[in-house]
């Protein structure tokens, strides 16, 4: 039996040994996201690409003093101010340690380089907004660590759309 358990374990891929390293972690994070999915505090927006691809919002401005602001393409670049946090509150990164472009900005393009959560939830903004967006672990960094960051974890952000360099009509 024992050497059945070794065999096992030999035959499991880097994803498998990942996935049961991390089953308790994963299993809390998709709990938190399912259970504030489930409360009237979030707007569950999908991407237009995916019907399976949810991200969650909570505006904390009026949007009703911003709806006549621009709002980014999927395409642009976009400058925002961010704090990064995982389910549990762990604080993970923040722009406001950044100085470049500019003080506390975080400047990128939705389409490259950023995470899929973001390109799915920045679009949903207009400049001036602040909202908290949940992003669920496979719209993250998925199975992979980065940093502070663990697999599977469900992301935290706080962020706030100052600005669309370069917008083209």
């Amino acid at each position: 039996m024992a050497l059945g358990s070794v065999i096992s374990s030999c035959l499991k891929t880097d994803e498998e040994k990942v996935a049961d390293d991390y089953a308790e972690w994963r299993e809390a994070n998709t709990a938190w996201f399912n259970e504030k999915a489930a409360s009237t505090e979030y707007t569950t927006v999908t991407a237009p690409w995916d019907p399976n691809a949810k991200v969650l919002i909570h505006w904390f401005n009026d949007t009703s003093k911003t709806k006549n602001n621009l709002k980014p393409k999927f395409s642009s670049m976009v400058d925002v101010k961010y704090y990064l946090r995982l389910y549990d509150g762990t604080a993970v990164d923040s722009s406001y340690l950044s100085t470049s472009p500019a003080d506390s900005l975080f400047r990128c393009r939705l389409s490259s380089g950023v995470i899929e959560g973001w390109a799915i939830a920045i679009p949903k903004m207009h400049i001036g907004d602040s909202c908290r967006v949940i992003i669920p672990y496979n719209l993250g960094y998925g199975t992979t660590s980065s940093g502070d960051i663990k697999p599977f974890s469900t992301l935290q952000f706080d962020i706030k759309l100052m600005g669309i360099p370069k917008y083209e009509l």
